[in-house]
């Protein structure tokens, strides 16, 4: 099984287990929690073949809704805004700049495991995520539209579709897993830094066997600090 086949298969695990723990969640003993929460992003885009880059920062903003069992585990549900991209990596090339940012709105939905005592306590979250994109920008010191012009680039061997390639799909889905600790600071009031991994499965530009790229999926690696309010 390749990599793409195995992770497909894990969205579909994940998708199937959130809605089972959703489904046998008592009710009857819970507690629910709303929140906020606002940090940085580092991303790359998995292009085949492949294109020099270097990670690209961005903001991450949200907010979310939390229930949560007492022994241990509950869901998430977030709506997130998310900058993704690339910046490319001209060495040994000097003096280039070029770097493709997408503004995605998320909804990631987290299976939420936590341990530890009533002041502290580790979690990991995991789940399926969706996304659409709602904003792109570009960012060069160069004429990128005409990039086959420049005679250094044309003869460095380097893909350069890429920098005029237009977005084929806005929607986006992957795969979302999380580490952190959450800290209370007042009845029914908790802060929490989290660390979380994203893999996207569909792929940004048209990916048909005689497009530039064959591949082209979003990574991201999110830090985030987040303030939660017990409402029951």
């Amino acid at each position: 099984m390749n990599n793409r086949c195995f992770t497909y298969a894990l969205f579909v695990v994940l998708l199937m287990v959130s809605g089972s723990m959703a489904h046998a969640l008592d009710f009857s003993d819970h507690n629910v929690s709303v929140g906020a929460k606002g940090g940085m992003s580092l991303s790359r885009v998995n292009f085949q073949p492949s294109v020099p880059q270097k990670m690209i920062g961005g903001m991450v903003i949200g907010a979310s809704v939390r229930y949560i069992e007492e022994n241990h585990f509950g869901l998430i549900g977030e709506v997130n805004l998310e900058q993704r991209g690339w910046k490319e990596d001209f060495k040994p090339l000097e003096g280039y700049s070029f770097s493709r940012q997408f503004t995605y709105i998320q909804v990631p939905l987290l299976t939420h495991i936590f341990f530890g005592s009533d002041k502290a306590r580790f979690f990991f979250n995991a789940g399926p995520e969706i996304g659409i994109m709602i904003g792109e920008k570009t960012s060069s010191n160069f004429d990128y539209e005409n990039a086959a012009s420049i005679e250094e680039l044309a003869n460095s061997y380097r893909q350069l579709e890429q920098y005029v390639e237009p977005v084929h799909r806005r929607f986006d889905y992957g795969i979302s897993a999380g580490l952190g600790i959450e800290v209370n600071i007042a009845p029914k009031h908790a802060i929490n830094l989290e660390g979380r991994f994203y893999y996207g499965l569909n792929d940004v530009f048209r990916n048909h066997k005689t497009d530039p790229f064959q591949g082209s999926s979003s990574m991201s690696i999110m830090v985030t600090l987040g303030y939660n309010i017990r409402l029951k």
